[in-house]
């Protein structure tokens, strides 16, 4: 994206936050006139700002657009790697598609693919994930982790974490998390993780994790398939929810929580996600490839493998599976 005169003036309102600054002091800054800079806050209120001319103060954001333009997301962003460089697209068939890609050409450690809307966004087993325009957080974050493959499942454990994290710390609402890798309110999902992984001898290349979240949906939103067992942060807060915050907010707690498993391990991690579990001590249903189990689901491992026991007594260890609560 070309960062124009007129983005790099909304990111120093939006740094100033509530005090104004003055006309004079912009166009000294950006070495324009005062008659440019009000030319560019003409340009602003077109994008859907609202600018606050304060006397003799200067001007201020009152309220920006609900947008994820990497200028904006990046404005105010607490975070060291995630979030460096941000692909910000209005389009695309899935993030994961172009964050692949962006991987495979040497991305850095970090990178951020967002999209207002995707037409083929995906969940796991190939599931169709429904990512209307506006409407939620479609994004896939590459990571670079010096880890041997078979830690990378984790990751989406780590994942879920962050966002059940990022979501109480935004809109105060409780969120649970339903192995290995859906949010829920409830028995209703609101947010799924897909991690995909690239790797060759020497280990792992690239995590590709992808981060869907329903945000501001309304329940007619929602196609009648899912209706009844999809929900969004709006239809459980009762308000829209801002889209950037929350996103600055996933990439921050993904960030704390993917250093500490690295340096850690994933010891610490599994006390917070069995926290937040929706699983454990319930009644589940396993469906595997070859095989399906009920019973009740007891924990996961060090390595994030769901324990479940059965009827007949036995512990069975599920890598990976279609859960469903029963």
């Amino acid at each position: 994206m070309n960062i124009t005169v007129t983005h790099k003036l909304a990111t120093r309102l939006l740094e100033a936050g509530d005090q104004p600054v003055s006309g004079q002091q912009l166009a000294e800054e950006f070495g324009v006139s005062r008659t440019a800079i009000w030319k560019h806050m003409k340009e602003l209120e077109e994008m859907g700002y609202e600018i606050e001319s304060v006397r003799k103060k200067g001007y201020r954001i009152q309220k920006s657009p609900d947008s994820l333009e990497a200028f904006l997301v990046q404005s105010g962003l607490k975070t060291k790697r995630l979030g460096s460089r941000i692909e910000y697209l209005e389009q695309c068939a899935s993030t994961q598609i172009v964050a692949h890609q962006l991987a495979q050409e040497g991305a850095l450690d970090g990178t951020v693919v967002i999209a207002d809307l995707q037409t083929e966004g995906r969940g796991r087993l190939m599931r169709k994930w429904d990512s209307a325009k506006g409407q939620g957080i479609w994004m896939s974050i590459i990571l670079r982790p010096d880890v041997p493959p078979h830690k990378a499942p984790q990751f989406t454990l780590v994942a879920a974490v962050a966002i059940v994290r990022a979501i109480q710390s935004i809109t105060g609402l409780e969120a649970s998390i339903k192995w290995p890798n859906d949010i829920l309110f409830g028995n209703k999902k609101a947010t799924g993780i897909l991690t995909e992984l690239q790797s060759d001898a020497d280990g792992i290349q690239a995590l590709i994790i992808g981060i869907g979240v329903n945000v501001n949906q309304e329940r007619e939103d929602f196609d009648a398939a899912v209706k009844e067992i999809a929900t969004s942060l709006r239809l459980e807060s009762g308000q829209a929810v801002n889209r950037r915050k929350l996103v600055q907010e996933i990439l921050r707690y993904l960030e704390i929580y993917t250093e500490m498993y690295i340096e850690l391990g994933f010891g610490p991690l599994k006390e917070l996600w069995e926290g937040h579990s929706a699983t454990i001590g319930k009644a589940v249903r396993a469906r595997m490839t070859r095989e399906t189990l009920e019973g009740i689901a007891e924990g996961i491992t060090e390595d994030g493998v769901l324990q479940l026991r059965t009827a007949d007594g036995k512990l069975h260890g599920i890598y990976s599976a279609d859960i469903e609560l029963k």
